[in-house]
């Protein structure tokens, strides 16, 4: 990759946490409940570990998305641990 290549593109680590939900429109009873972004994929990975293990959290997801900054575009999620109930990958 050229460097201005890199420089026009951002890598975000999430952890994204779920809870369970009765509302018709959630995805599979379920409702996202934090997003959390971190600067590295383990980060984002032992955050999911650790909310999953929560009383209230039913599940949690650490991902990571590529942004490219000159036209804003979002690459489709890249998970990188998938804990608990979680929605299906078609869902993203």
């Amino acid at each position: 990759m050229a460097r201005s290549e890199e420089a026009s593109s951002k890598t975000h680590y999430i952890c994204q946490t779920y809870l369970g939900a009765q509302s018709a429109s959630a995805q599979g009873g379920l409702k996202v409940d934090k997003l959390i972004e971190y600067s590295t994929a383990s980060a984002a990975e032992e955050r999911a570990e650790r909310e999953c293990r929560l009383q209230n959290c039913i599940g949690a997801d650490a991902y990571m998305l590529i942004e490219d900054t000159d036209s804003g575009e979002v690459s489709l999620p890249v998970f990188l641990a998938r804990h608990g109930t979680v929605p299906e990958v078609d869902a993203f």
